[in-house]
């Protein structure tokens, strides 16, 4: 019998298949995809997990937005209300006050045309009574009197004038 190198081959095969099991390589194997298998179902259901609690979050998010929304509108419209109102407020106080100025000028108006009416009667009186005064003093006859007369008509028309403008 000659040993040849495949005898040498197969002997070394059937040591290092009996090594293997000794050692118990195929189960230690087996553990480690098992507990592979079983950290990568777990990263899996937590990544689950994870995905229904962004999911939730997500749509916890989208209600306070269309909530947000809501009330962004309703902020609007509210700001809205209250300009057209203090508007309509600035308004009629405008005109309020465009009214009491309007009063005010009319009053002044009318109280300078009477003031105007007071200082044109007591310019005439003052007058009249200055011509009667010169009448008096001169007495003199009717066609000097008469020329004096229409002269001191003369002098209280320009003195009205005068004071007219």
């Amino acid at each position: 019998m000659t040993i040849d190198a495949t005898f040498w081959v197969a002997i070394s095969f059937f040591i290092f298949i009996f090594l293997v099991f000794y050692f118990k390589i195929p189960e230690k194997i087996k553990i480690s995809l098992e507990e592979n298998i079983g950290s990568i179902k777990k990263q899996i259901d937590d990544a689950e997990t994870l995905k229904e609690e962004a999911k939730t979050i997500l749509s916890d998010y989208e209600k306070k937005i269309s909530g947000s929304k809501s009330e962004i509108k309703k902020m609007i419209e509210k700001a809205n209300e209250e300009a057209e109102k203090n508007v309509l407020k600035t308004n009629s106080e405008f005109h309020i006050l465009m009214d009491n100025r309007k009063k005010n000028a009319e009053e002044k108006i009318k109280q300078m045309k009477e003031q105007a009416f007071k200082d044109i009667k007591n310019t005439s009186v003052k007058i009249a009574i200055e011509s009667v005064e010169r009448l008096i003093k001169n007495s003199i006859d009717k066609s000097k009197l008469d020329k004096f007369y229409k002269s001191s008509i003369e002098e209280t028309k320009l003195a009205l004038k005068k004071k007219s403008t």
